[in-house]
């Protein structure tokens, strides 16, 4: 990771860490760098709060005055942009969207021309751009000069392009949606009612500060209610820029990421379509899921966490599937991202097929209880290479031994150290994890808000 961008792009508090300034120059940098032997094409788009407008106009700004044409996707999702990318022949694409952060963040996604995340050595030129440690970049002058293009077709195109992916009919289903009040609000309900769902849909009101507010893939319990309350068959919770995907089922059941993959890894298997009998899940997965998996005879890879690397591990091997617990699932034959409406869409096809309830798709998934807590610092990388920090997390996986497990892993997006155990039981987990952040709060590393 770099100086400013993290696992998933230029994350920060609008105008604090992430300020137009930041936005301008990045614009700049791109709509040069991409544009040194011909005229650049670079697609933008953006979640619904409200600083990702002020972002927009300086980005769009900076590739302009770089000499890049920008076409504009307007309110749109993460997924929707790396589609429109490689299928439209664009040099690369940007997203504003600080996901399923609160709405003062904001962040700067790129992506490049294959629809995948931007690689290390262009945005550590990127970022050597922002701290003037690159010579200043010519302004484009005369004709040379870019313009902007309203491309609302492209997002219409990917909206065909979901639709294509169902396999059944979806008449007779009751299909409930949170939209997050994000980049999903508009796009969810058209895509299931076209494909014949009954839909009920929570969260579809965006006003530019609601953006995953008690709502939507962090916020599940608002969906568990939709569900139960009107007995729907099965609901589906977004997060704020539409990359990732939860499920309830119709018994109030949540579907972690880690339930989707292991539904979505035995139906592929089932179905000879599962590459390598394998699939790639991060360290984070709870140790249930790779059980799970070992009793289906289904092998594993692990990754580091953020679906940048679990891509590059999907890539490496030859890989259909993989993902996280947090619910960004990779289906590489359709998407180069997590895509949360594709992974909808996927679970509805084993729903579907397999002619089940939607409660006994995970069935013999069995959640080993977990405990995780966040603390929020101002030198993550002091924390993880503090020797009492080290020395109190040694102590906990000795005692934990081989029933459970605890992890110490810096936030790839937030100023966050993550402390999470698992254990048969959550009183054991509870007590590890807190040993751990207690020693961190003593070194004086824990900072407010």
């Amino acid at each position: 990771m770099g100086k400013y961008f993290g696992t998933d792009g230029f994350r920060g508090e609008a105008n604090k860490t992430l300020t137009v300034e930041h936005a301008f120059k990045v614009g700049r940098f791109l709509g040069w760098y991409y544009g040194k032997e011909h005229k650049c094409k670079i697609v933008i788009g953006k979640d619904t709060r409200r600083s990702s407008y002020m972002f927009e106009y300086a980005l769009v700004a900076g590739l302009t005055a770089s000499g890049a044409d920008a076409y504009l996707l307007h309110v749109t999702t993460t997924p929707s942009i790396s589609y429109v990318v490689r299928t439209e022949g664009f040099d690369c694409g940007i997203m504003i969207s600080a996901s399923h952060n609160p709405y003062y963040d904001n962040g700067i996604k790129v992506i490049n021309s294959r629809g995948e995340k931007l690689s290390e050595a262009v945005i550590a030129d990127v970022e050597a751009y922002i701290d003037g440690k690159i010579d200043e970049i010519p302004f484009a002058t005369g004709e040379s000069i870019g313009r902007t293009v309203d491309f609302a077709a492209g997002r219409n195109r990917y909206t065909g392009y979901l639709i294509s992916l169902a396999l059944n009919s979806y008449k007779g289903i009751k299909v409930g949606l949170d939209c997050s009040n994000g980049s999903a609000w508009m796009l969810a309900k058209s895509v299931f009612d076209a494909l014949g769902a009954t839909t009920y849909v929570i969260n579809n009101a965006p006003d530019g500060v609601n953006i995953n507010t008690n709502c939507g893939s962090t916020h599940i319990e608002g969906l568990r209610k939709l569900v139960l309350d009107e007995k729907l068959d099965i609901g589906f919770a977004f997060d704020g820029d539409a990359d990732r995907c939860l499920a309830v089922d119709c018994d109030g059941n949540i579907l972690t990421g880690d339930h989707i993959i292991y539904l979505c890894a035995k139906y592929m298997k089932a179905n000879e379509s599962l590459a390598k009998n394998t699939v790639a899940a991060t360290v984070m997965s709870n140790i249930g899921l790779f059980k799970a998996l070992e009793e289906e005879g289904i092998e594993y890879v692990k990754t580091d966490v953020g679906d940048k690397y679990v891509y590059e591990a999907m890539v490496k091997n030859g890989l259909r599937l993989g993902g996280e617990e947090s619910g960004h699932i990779i289906f590489s034959k359709y998407a180069s991202t997590g895509d949360g409406i594709i992974t909808a869409i996927k679970i509805m096809e084993v729903f579907i097929e397999s002619k089940l309830a939607s409660s006994k798709l995970c069935e013999k998934f069995v959640m080993y209880p977990q405990y995780l807590e966040n603390v929020r610092v101002a030198d993550k990388d002091a924390v993880m290479n503090d020797e009492d920090v080290l020395a109190a997390l040694d102590n906990a996986k000795k005692e934990l031994g081989e029933d459970g497990r605890i992890l110490l892993r810096k936030s790839g997006t937030e100023p966050v150290i993550r402390v999470m155990a698992e254990a048969k039981g959550e009183t054991i987990c509870r007590k590890h994890v807190m040993d751990v952040v207690r020693t961190i709060i003593n070194k004086g590393y824990k900072v407010e808000a």
